[in-house]
């Protein structure tokens, strides 16, 4: 079980490396993009900040839904 646990965490990890990535890249390569305010006067900096932190809880909320111990497991 302990090895299944680790896959999907890798994988979940994975998912939240390329959104991170996705972040620093943009940062990097297009600052002027991040300054935009599509929304009422905040920038997407503000709005892709919020959204990977709402996915990190997302994603744990995954992880443990998907490793918690079944009935015959305890």
């Amino acid at each position: 079980m302990n090895s299944r646990n680790s896959r999907i965490g890798l994988k979940l990890f994975a998912v939240y490396l390329l959104l991170y990535g996705g972040f620093v890249l943009l940062n990097t390569f297009s600052p002027t993009t991040m300054e935009a305010t599509p929304i009422e006067g905040i920038n997407v900096a503000i709005l892709y900040g919020f959204g990977l932190i709402i996915s990190a809880f997302v994603l744990a909320l995954l992880y443990g839904l998907l490793c918690r111990p079944s009935g015959d497991d305890q």
